[in-house]
């Protein structure tokens, strides 16, 4: 470790010297016009608005302790993460600066980089109680920002920093941009509206506002306003924004959302809780019977109904056989447990493909094949709807399939035809939600298919075209936040299970909406956030990926609260965020409804 050393001259030195340069003539003044100029740089250095201006890899702000005000940073360095919180900071050439702090807890450090001179640190072995550690620094004759910082050290527990400040002349941000102009509306759905305008020179990003109201912040010339309602008037304004601050807003342009098509809330409850019942195998977790669900379950997926074969498009639906569910009720009481269910206001759908059931329409008969066959399986047992859970290889991209608008590969053009013709067929009570895998989807903001230049997982993405070219008719979208590996967010940081960071990173990009493969001009547009639900393991047997009740907490108060966040800084609050999915209902029997239980005292 790089030890600093503390300065060991006497008080009564450092005095004489400081009385000795202010009795030379003009020093005084020099010194104090100096000071004038000077300003405190760090945004947010108190932590009073949480974790605004910063970026942690592992901080949260709490209540106590803190060194002034009402709140301070806590972070908690694990594994090979030393729990860094940073922010960059404009500033002049050829300055000097003064970062200082005060901390507790072991080995914490405070510092900055990228100063064009010689960066600088000053930490503290030990702080059982708030200290103050300073540092200074020149900048070079190039530089106009740094970055501050401080962190803990591997595996010494959680520290504590407050009142953070950089103390220097301020760098000049210029002006702000002029108002956008252009500002035209695209393509009008029931629930969106497609806007876009003419770049404005020295603009870094702009904002859209809705009736007046601030909605939505995007870094190119063009946005996607989601969350609409029906056959609705809505004003539209835009503005640029860049480091001095925000232009005049733009010229207004109305846009009327259309009628819709029926893909809104299926008589849904405002949050709902789905889950998974095995209905044609056992598992671990042992059978239940549909009628023992309990009622605070809003949305029972039938798991599975599987193809005869990869590519035929024929869905079967058989029921878990007596030898391996010997408490397995006959047909007629499940068909009446289905009915009681519906008459009680749950909706029960049948779920196809899961682990086992992998699913390729690559033609127009296999297409037609599913069309016929899960109608079949819905008009027997009288469902509610439809639920897509296609894994493994089932979606992939054709190399030349780049964009998600207009997908060309067939298994994607015929799932989504099938899907379409079941919704029309069924009209607009009808149930369709889909349950892919992290890679499938959010992994699409790094990569999209094979790439421009091939060598990716063709299934990059894959689930991409299928949510977008539906996002009117699809009820809810339920991405399983579990069983993957780190994903990218939009803070361009990967994020991993095991945590509430995870899941608010995740959702925040289904409601925020995201350039896929990171190209600013294709952005995959946000969800309603009616439209989606979490999706969770119930218990640490039902999959990987499971987080402790308080974790679901977090989740669920930082997206619809925007309180107890943690190191990630979501993009919006969404109130109205429909609720959680689990796999599964058994697991969480097996469990003694821990996740139910949860849910229900969040949600009352």
């Amino acid at each position: 470790m790089d030890r600093a050393r503390p300065d060991r001259r006497p008080r009564s030195v450092l005095a004489l010297l400081t009385a000795a340069l202010l009795a030379v003539p003009g020093i005084t003044t020099l010194a104090s016009a100096a000071r004038a100029a000077d300003a405190d740089l760090a945004r947010n250095g108190g932590f009073e608005s949480g974790l605004d201006g910063w970026a942690c890899t592992a901080g949260t702000t709490v209540g106590s302790p803190v060194h002034s005000g009402s709140s301070a940073l806590q972070a908690t360095p694990a594994g090979s993460d030393n729990a860094q919180c940073a922010q960059t900071v404009s500033v002049l050439p050829n300055s000097k600066y003064t970062l200082s702090g005060y901390v507790r807890g072991s080995y914490v450090y405070l510092g900055a980089n990228g100063t064009g001179t010689t960066d600088v640190s000053t930490w503290t072995q030990s702080a059982p109680d708030w200290q103050k550690l300073t540092t200074s620094f020149t900048t070079g004759a190039a530089t106009t920002k740094v970055t501050v910082y401080t962190h803990g050290w591997y595996g010494t527990g959680a520290y504590y920093a407050d009142d953070i400040s950089l103390t220097g002349p301020g760098a000049s941000t210029g002006q702000p941009p002029a108002a956008p102009t252009g500002l035209k509306a695209g393509t009008v759905t029931s629930s969106s509206v497609a806007l876009s305008w003419s770049a404005v020179t020295g603009a870094t990003g702009y904002a859209v506002y809705r009736d007046g109201a601030k909605v939505q912040t995007v870094t190119g010339a063009s946005a996607t306003v989601t969350g609409l309602s029906p056959s609705t008037a809505y004003s539209f304004q835009v503005t640029a924004t860049n480091d001095a601050g925000e232009s005049a807003r733009s010229a207004a342009v109305t846009a009327t959302t259309t009628a819709g098509t029926g893909g809104g809330s299926g008589g849904l409850p405002g949050h709902a809780l789905v889950g998974y019942l095995h209905a044609s195998f056992a598992n671990g977790s042992g059978y239940t019977r549909l009628a023992d669900v309990p009622d605070s379950w809003d949305v029972i997926d039938l798991a599975f109904g599987e193809p005869t074969s990869v590519t035929s498009g024929d869905i079967r639906f058989n029921r878990c056989p007596v030898t391996e569910c010997p408490n397995v009720e006959s047909d007629a009481d499940f068909k009446a447990a289905i009915k009681a269910k519906q008459a009680a206001g749950k909706k029960v759908l049948i779920s196809i493909g899961g682990q086992n059931g992998q699913v390729q329409l690559t033609t127009a008969a296999a297409r037609d094949t599913f069309v016929s066959s899960v109608s079949k399986i819905i008009d027997d047992y009288g469902l509610d709807g439809l639920d897509i859970d296609f894994e493994g290889h089932s979606l992939s991209l054709n190399a030349n399939d780049t964009d998600f608008k207009n997908p060309t590969t067939p298994v994607i053009v015929n799932l989504i035809s099938a899907l379409k013709t079941l919704k029309a067929r069924y009209g607009s009570r009808f149930v369709l939600t889909m349950a892919p895998e992290t890679f499938f989807v959010q992994n699409g903001y790094q990569f999209y298919g094979t790439g421009k230049w091939g060598g990716q997982d063709p299934r990059c993405g894959a689930y991409l075209p299928v949510i977008h070219a539906l996002r009117d008719d699809l009820t809810l979208l339920h991405v399983q936040d579990y069983n993957s590996g780190p994903v990218m967010g939009l803070d361009n940081q990967y994020h991993s299970m095991g945590g509430a960071d995870f899941h608010i990173a995740m959702t925040d990009m289904l409601l925020t909406g995201f350039p896929v493969a990171g190209d600013p001009n294709n952005v995959f547009p946000p969800l309603r956030p009616d439209q989606v639900a979490i999706g969770m393991p119930a218990s640490t047997n039902a999959g990987n990926g499971y987080v402790s009740p308080s974790e679901v907490t977090k989740t669920l108060d930082c997206l619809t609260k925007r309180t107890n966040c943690g190191s990630y800084a979501t993009h919006g609050t969404w109130p109205s965020l429909r609720g959680l999915m689990t796999w599964s209902v058994n697991w969480d029997r097996y469990s003694n409804w821990e996740f139910q239980k949860n849910f229900d005292a969040y949600f009352g």
